[in-house]
């Protein structure tokens, strides 16, 4: 009779950590509200953000980049780069470490097998003489098992997802700034080997000049002067030459070091737009969409949430059930005989009485903690929105700074050739040559730097729109 009270009530104590478990437990952890964005609602006044444009941030990156070379580096880097394999690899280790925290939502059974001999002297045995005692068992055990009665597992377990999917968005964000760096990085090595080109062309008409005043010398026109200063203008090509071959190479490695490889068409030009030249910034409510970084902050602040709800937990009776079920036998013959069924069940229960403070500083640091990641939600907020202006006033102040150059590179020009007109024709002195001589290769610099600026400034703003990046292409990067 006893027996079967124990084995009934063993039972019902069962069904109802069973139900507990499928039903779900009441939470401590405190309300999620998202924090209002500390920015305003629009982009500055002066920024160039026309809404009838595509948004960067729906723009996948295979439209936005319409060079072939581009994109066959973009896909290189999504394949080789490490820093995208280490954030993939964070985000592997992070799915297990919420695999370990969710199996304690769960029940643990175990198959257990035990055995034991003890020899016991006269003087301790029933008979009082020397004698073994043997036992064995054998059967399936009930690990200790917590009664999530307050949520405190369910809280830990929550916060280890929102933990993952944190570093989820993060991958996420590293896919999207290798996307914007080796795009960034094209266009610098393609200004780069433009530079040198210049500057090869440069050195090449410098050193004809430089023969002409040698010419003109000989023949009692020009004086020494004339040709140290044509010198001069020849070997200040040959400098800015080798500047232009220096950053070409360095440029170069940069570029390699994104790839993860060197690339196979390292030396090819670029198109003369890579780029979509037409792209709107949508709104900043946008950004918290779109941006990553802003949804692994607020997926921090989340498990912030949670972790209160466990230290707040803490404070209250914790249950754990621990039992086994098998059959136990002092011969190993007879262990799985008829009659050699046996089993134990052990619940326990847990009030903090004193700890110290224990669990009130555990909680005052989950409320801080709270607090933090409130703030670097803001944060991150705050710095996409300036990322964006920036990249706004960027394009829009150097398309006209372009246009502008470009005029200014058309005049220089036009006056260098009719300065040597002038000169070759005795009109003008040499030195109002070389004046004419500089600014025109000053003004072809400057309108090279000033066209690769502002494709980097599109590509910024892509970036710090969070890139059009869609959640299914982290799987594939899986593989790596």
């Amino acid at each position: 009779m006893t027996q079967g009270l124990v084995s009934s009530l063993s039972c019902r104590l069962a069904a109802l950590a069973a139900g507990l478990v499928l039903a779900g437990c009441a939470s401590l952890a405190p309300v999620y509200e998202r924090p209002m964005a500390p920015v305003p609602g629009e982009w500055p006044a002066d920024a160039e953000a026309v809404p009838d444009r595509p948004s960067a941030a729906t723009l996948q990156w295979q439209s936005f980049v319409t060079d072939e070379v581009v994109r066959a580096r973009i896909a290189q880097a999504l394949a080789h780069n490490r820093d995208l394999r280490q954030a993939v690899l964070d985000v592997e280790a992070a799915r297990a470490q919420y695999g370990v925290q969710r199996a304690d939502r769960l029940p643990g059974l175990d198959l257990q097998a035990s055995g034991s001999r003890q020899r016991l002297p006269g003087d301790l045995s029933a008979t009082g003489q020397p004698m073994v005692q043997s036992s064995y068992q054998a059967g399936v055990g009930l690990a200790s098992f917590e009664l999530d009665l307050f949520g405190r597992v369910r809280n830990l377990s929550e916060a280890a997802l929102q933990e993952y999917l944190a570093t989820e968005e993060v991958a996420r964000s590293v896919q999207i700034s290798l996307v914007a760096e080796v795009i960034q990085a094209s266009l610098a090595h393609d200004g780069a080997r433009q530079r040198v080109e210049l500057a090869l062309r440069t050195l090449a008409s410098r050193e004809a000049a430089l023969q002409l005043v040698k010419q003109r010398r000989q023949m009692g026109v020009d004086t020494a002067l004339d040709q140290n200063e044509a010198e001069g203008l020849a070997e200040q090509a040959r400098a800015e030459l080798e500047r232009a071959e220096r950053e070409y190479r360095q440029a170069g490695n940069a570029l390699e070091l994104l790839l993860g490889q060197r690339p196979a068409d390292r030396e090819r030009a670029l198109d003369a737009l890579p780029l979509v030249q037409d792209i709107g910034a949508g709104t900043p409510a946008e950004l918290l969409i779109h941006r990553p970084d802003i949804r692994a902050a607020e997926r921090q602040l989340r498990a912030r949430h949670a972790s209160i709800g466990a230290a707040r937990a803490a404070f209250f009776p914790r249950i754990t059930l621990t039992g086994s079920f098998g059959s136990s036998s002092t011969q190993l013959s007879d262990l799985f005989g008829g009659g050699q069924r046996s089993w134990s069940f052990l619940p326990q229960l847990q009030l903090p009485l004193f700890d110290g403070g224990r669990n009130q500083a555990s909680l005052d640091l989950a409320r801080v903690r709270k607090d933090m990641a409130v703030a670097a939600y803001e944060k991150s907020i705050q710095t996409a929105f300036r990322e964006v202006a920036d990249a706004l006033a960027a394009i829009d102040t150097l398309r006209r700074e372009e246009v502008s150059r470009r005029k200014l590179a058309a005049t220089s020009a036009e006056s260098l050739r009719l300065a040597a007109v002038r000169y070759r024709g005795g009109v003008d002195s040499h030195l109002r040559y070389l004046d004419a001589e500089r600014s025109n290769f000053a003004s072809q610099m400057a309108v090279i730097e000033v066209a690769t600026q502002r494709q980097m400034a599109l590509a910024a703003l892509f970036k710090a729109l969070g890139g059009g990046w869609n959640a299914a292409k982290i799987c594939a990067a899986k593989a790596l």
